[in-house]
């Protein structure tokens, strides 16, 4: 990009993902393993927490941080949407750091 013949870098992105296993059953530290080798080399994985949703089930909350390009982030979603025993994937918040 180009503004005033000074040429801008584009920043990075830190965006909070709420992941959602198939069912209570599921191993969230296997399913937190999982992701984690399918998203290696797409983005850096900045913090993994778990968060109750209720009556026994827990999501996993992915802070990562992605270069600021044009649909980096659906690539993100789309490969965590492929890892076996996940339901749903959500963005929660997207910053730019």
């Amino acid at each position: 990009m180009r503004v005033f013949g000074t040429v801008i870098f584009m920043g990075d992105v830190m965006v909070l993902l709420r992941v959602l296993p198939e069912s209570i059953d599921i191993n969230l530290d296997e399913l937190k393993e999982n992701i984690s080798e399918k998203l290696d080399g797409l983005c850096k994985i900045n913090e993994v927490k778990q968060e109750e949703i209720g009556f026994g089930l827990n999501a996993l909350m992915f802070s990562i941080i992605v270069p600021d390009e044009e649909g980096k982030i659906d690539r993100v979603e789309n490969a965590i949407s492929s890892v076996e025993h996940v339901s749903q994937v959500d963005t929660r918040d997207v910053t730019l750091i």
